[in-house]
């Protein structure tokens, strides 16, 4: 497979590139990002010969098989249109995979109407040990799930969609029917270039419908498992009939009967796994229609909806029915709201 990253720079792009390196069907061919120092120090650290200023020009000249689309995500459905346009099979996306109600709608009708096929860049469901977890508590090692408890210590935009898609992973893919959320702090809803705009923290109860819940706590309040910064403090809990599993970025317990097994492992060997993994799931997908990602964008839309779930039950003090159809500017209200003597209008 011929491999592409839109956006290379300080960020994100290195471990995708990173990951080439144990990935056997595929060949990072080229690179575009619109600052041309950034694009030269990283096509030169990582040897590709394909460089590009313009990721149209690049889609056209080098006709990728998979691109990994690492922009901010105000830019998201320009991309996903331009690549089905030019032939792309199929499209790695950073997350989040939106911010609000208008891009949510207008990505969702584009999935409705085209074939190209996306998946969400949530390398950790693949890491090594969380997915011998997921596989686990599949089985039913730990019983029938009845709770799960997940965190993160970034916003619902940079980390939170993140933690919504690992307690889907330990729940088998169960669709959310309702959330009650909290919201609070507007410095996250300030006007930045990489548009991850949500509030400082947020918190939620999610209900499936089956006597199963999960929490969601994301931003300053959630509990600190991590080392180094607030960017490695993810964590999920999961509790059955039978015992437990429990995930952070840098260890993991199992309980089973009564009996607990534990260790530690180190987040960066585990990530570099998981996004090749990821990689490759990507490419069982193209060669497969059966195979379909477990990232993919009909799933990360599920998540986001409940995302927008959480800001309308903040905003308007209610329980919110999933799936939810959420009103526009939804954004600017958060900002009103949360600013210092704000109100929602």
């Amino acid at each position: 497979m011929k491999c592409a990253i839109i956006g290379v720079g300080p960020n994100r792009s290195r471990g995708l590139a990173e990951a080439y390196e144990h990935i056997d069907r595929g060949t990072l061919a080229a690179v575009s990002a619109r600052t041309p120092e950034h694009l030269a120090a990283f096509a030169d650290r990582f040897g590709v010969e394909g460089r590009y200023t313009d990721y149209r020009e690049m889609f056209k000249r080098e006709k990728p098989d998979l691109v990994h689309v690492n922009t901010p995500p105000t830019v998201r459905l320009e991309v996903m249109e331009a690549a089905h346009a030019a032939g792309v099979a199929a499209l790695i996306v950073e997350k989040p995979l939106a911010i609000q109600a208008e891009d949510y709608r207008q990505i969702r009708e584009f999935a409705a109407s085209h074939p190209l096929k996306v998946a969400i860049n949530h390398q950790l469901h693949f890491q090594p040990r969380r997915f011998e977890l997921q596989q686990r508590v599949a089985d039913g090692q730990i019983g029938d799930v009845r709770y799960v408890d997940a965190s993160c210590g970034m916003n619902l935009a940079y980390q939170g969609t993140h933690t919504l898609q690992a307690i889907g992973a330990f729940l088998s893919s169960r669709q959310p029917a309702q959330v009650f959320g909290q919201a609070s702090g507007a410095n996250g809803l300030a006007d930045t270039p990489r548009k991850h705009f949500a509030p400082d923290s947020a918190q939620a109860v999610i209900g499936y419908g089956d006597e199963i819940q999960a929490t969601l706590q994301s931003g300053e309040t959630a509990p600190h498992v991590g080392r180094e910064g607030v960017h490695t403090h993810k964590r999920v809990a999961v509790y059955g009939t039978r015992g437990f599993a429990h995930w952070t970025m840098w260890g993991w317990e199992l309980g089973i009967d009564g009996h607990v097994e534990s260790g530690s492992h180190e987040y960066p060997d585990e990530d570099i796994i998981g996004q090749a993994r990821m990689t490759e799931a990507m490419f069982d997908w193209m060669t497969d229609e059966t195979a379909v990602h477990p990232l993919c964008l009909e799933r990360a839309l599920v998540d986001f909806n409940t995302v927008l779930g959480i800001y309308i039950s903040a905003l308007d003090r209610r329980p919110v029915t999933l799936p939810c159809e959420p009103p526009d500017e939804l954004i600017d209200r958060l900002r009103s709201a949360l600013a210092p003597g704000g109100h929602d209008t």
